[in-house]
């Protein structure tokens, strides 16, 4: 049996009588990269935001690592290890790169947004952040201001202050939107090196990253999952193609 960082049963999320989300199955396995995907409309923000507990589930249960979480809210799932990138306010533009990681990797260590804290008590976390900082291609940007960063920078280093809480489970929402082409390559060249030991779920409209990452794909269509397996298997499914029919399989 696989084993399963993250299973969700029968999620469903009604507004007002319309069902966003129906009847959703979703199983995450542990040490995979998995792709939530489908034509505008389909249902995955929401599906996105019910995992990550920023919406409630009309219906369903979600269950993380074998414990329900289905009645959490976000913070406290973020602190059983399921973190979602940009879920910290992620970067302050006014502090520098190596400031922004400092202040999560304080946070993950059971501390609070203290913007007034010592420059000394927080230069104890200075090797790990330089570490993370390595990690996603911003050695040599420590000193610059998060402001002053491309918007494929600042991408970057969203995702070093998520790594900064050590998480379990990192869910990615459209980390290569609004990029461009060279953005997009250095953003998934960073997904590659960093999955190693870490389970990953993304949001993302560029099926060519999706291709590129993905062991396996759940697509969405109209609240309900339409396909499911390898970029392969759900490329080919008759269904898929016609929910992406008019859109040249581009806008997931």
């Amino acid at each position: 049996m696989a084993d399963n960082i993250l299973e969700a049963r029968g999620l469903s999320k009604a507004f007002r009588g319309f069902m966003a989300v129906q009847d959703v199955d979703l199983s995450i396995e542990r040490g995979s990269i998995h792709a939530l995907i489908g034509p505008n409309g389909a249902g995955k923000t929401t599906c996105f935001n019910l995992l990550t507990k920023f919406l409630q589930p009309s219906a369903g249960r979600i269950v993380f690592e074998g414990r329900d979480i289905t009645e959490l809210k976000p913070a406290d799932v973020a602190r059983r290890g399921m973190v979602r990138s940009f879920q910290i306010s992620a970067v302050f533009g006014h502090m520098s790169a190596l400031e922004n990681v400092r202040v999560a990797l304080a946070r993950s260590r059971g501390g609070n947004f203290d913007f007034w804290r010592s420059e000394r008590a927080l230069s104890v976390f200075n090797d790990r952040a330089h570490e993370l900082l390595y990690d996603v291609g911003l050695s040599d940007s420590v000193d610059v201001p998060a402001a002053e960063l491309s918007y494929g920078r600042k991408r970057a280093l969203e995702i070093a202050t998520t790594l900064a809480l050590d998480p379990k489970l990192m869910l990615l929402d459209e980390p290569t939107a609004g990029m461009t082409e060279s953005d997009v390559a250095r953003i998934v060249a960073l997904i590659r090196q960093i999955r190693s030991g870490r389970t990953i779920l993304m949001v993302e409209h560029n099926l060519s990253v999706v291709s590129g990452l993905s062991d396996r794909i759940t697509v969405l269509a109209r609240g309900r999952v339409l396909a499911e397996g390898d970029y392969a298997s759900v490329s080919a499914d008759e269904a898929v193609i016609t929910a992406y029919l008019g859109s040249e399989h581009a806008d997931a």
